[in-house]
């Protein structure tokens, strides 16, 4: 092109070197808009992933009951739930840890999951639990936990009997009857049933004495409550009994407990520990009924207490179960079965138990709580509990548990539990013990928190 051509070119359509610095401006200014743009659209998927979090005990001292509840876990929040649309359509993404049921573990996981950005964690033990219920509180973080502990019921500071003030847990919660409760209705139920046709009765007061480890503030929780209960119906009351949850042997503990002859015992460890407690109680004569906290009475309890429980001249085994066991015909339960197939297929399902179900049952009222803070356009820690949880009346979860209410004031789901005993090869119903409604006072004023 000559030297005249150009200039008449740049005269015409303005193609000098001023152009060309505009044009790539422009092209620089429409790449940060295109970026802008595409950003934006990533930003807007990653907010409809709701985070929960979860601590879980797969490896520590209650690793017997927390292995099966973690799968349940996961088989709901990872996979049902996602399939049934998740928060109203917003996916959720649940990032479990195992902590082996240390505290110091369990807070600085929670810790990484608060930096992951969870909205809501599904909880583990009592001493975790009640370690980190400060700090939860303080961070407006729902925490639904496999801790049913009185002590995490009472939403605002309180007082007890005794002049000493209590933090209020306001973001503690879970979906059982607490442990104080069942442990009231397992001694009501046994007092109510199978008091009146021992020899003894009308003769003497009957005798209660507790098997727990007395450093671990799940099994002691409700110790305090069931004494209490003990001296509203008329017991005596016999020496506890320090039984590790680890523990294989425990003839100490039952030769102790002979001194005394108890008709009736607590216990307040998870199945392993109890298992031996029945099966050194049968092998050395103690012919006790045993009664015993929810986390120690399950499907592999038998198979571990053998002929304690199963022989024609087997003790009488009660447990508190707020929930139904594995497989057992309940509203949803056909789900519960169905994702333990899908989900852990090499996991054969006679050995799957009654923990799944309460890992699904605890997702459960915290997937509604969640549901209803999201469609009030309030999913957050604050909005989750007050547009949520304390919005439930008698809100029915299914899986045979009861139906649950939560209000700004108090944190108990539900004010009785069903006993139930193992006899003939079966899980049986004794009684369904309604706690608030025998001692309506009682449960108002005085047996709150504790």
């Amino acid at each position: 092109m000559s030297s005249s051509m150009a200039r008449n070119l740049q005269r015409r359509y303005g193609f000098n070197k001023k152009w060309g610095e505009d044009m790539k401006k422009k092209k620089i200014f429409i790449g940060l808009i295109t970026f802008v743009f595409l950003f934006g659209l990533a930003s807007i998927a990653v907010a409809q992933v709701i985070k929960i979090g979860g601590l879980k005990d797969t490896t520590g001292a209650t690793s017997d009951v927390g292995k099966d509840a973690a799968l349940g876990q996961e088989e709901f929040w990872q996979y049902y739930v996602n399939d049934m649309g998740g928060i109203n359509g917003k996916k959720v993404k649940y990032t479990w840890f195992d902590y082996g049921y240390r505290i110091p573990e369990a807070i600085t996981k929670y810790k990484l999951l608060k930096r992951m950005g969870v909205i809501a964690i599904m909880g583990w033990g009592t001493g975790d639990t009640e370690a980190l219920s400060p700090t939860i509180n303080k961070d407006k973080i729902p925490y639904v936990s496999d801790s049913y502990s009185a002590h995490l019921t009472r939403p605002k500071d309180w007082v007890d009997k005794d002049g000493k003030k209590h933090i209020g847990t306001a973001y503690n919660l879970f979906f059982s009857s607490d442990y104080s409760t069942n442990a009231r209705s397992c001694l009501t139920a046994w007092f109510d049933k199978k008091w009146p046709s021992h020899p003894d009765y009308g003769k003497r007061k009957p005798r209660l004495a507790c098997c727990y480890m007395f450093g671990s503030p799940y099994a002691s929780a409700p110790i305090a409550a069931i004494k209490n209960h003990a001296e509203v119906l008329g017991f005596d009351i016999g020496a506890d009994q320090d039984v590790s949850l680890f523990a294989i042997d425990t003839k100490s503990q039952i030769m102790a407990l002979k001194s005394f002859g108890p008709d009736v015992i607590w216990h307040g460890n998870t199945t392993m520990s109890v298992s031996s407690t029945i099966r050194d109680s049968y092998a050395l004569g103690l012919k006790a009924a045993h009664i015993i906290n929810n986390w120690g009475f399950d499907e592999n309890l038998p198979r571990l207490a053998g002929e304690a429980m199963n022989a024609p001249d087997a003790l009488t085994v009660m447990g508190a179960t707020p929930n139904g066991f594995f497989g057992q015909e309940c509203d949803l339960m056909d789900k519960v079965v169905e994702y333990a197939k899908r989900v852990h297929p090499g996991i054969p399902q006679e050995k799957r138990i009654c923990r799944t179900v309460q890992g699904w049952s605890n997702g459960l009222v915290l997937w509604e709580a969640m549901k209803r803070a999201d469609k009030a356009g309030d999913l957050t820690g604050p909005g989750i509990m007050k547009k949520g949880f304390e919005t439930m009346r008698d809100f029915h979860i299914g899986l045979c548990t009861g139906n649950v209410t939560y209000t700004s004031e108090d944190h108990r789901p539900t004010g009785g539990c069903w006993v139930q005993e193992w006899k003939n090869g079966g899980f049986h119903k004794v009684e369904f013990v309604d706690v608030k409604g025998r001692w309506p006072q009682q449960w108002a004023s005085e047996w709150h928190g504790w």
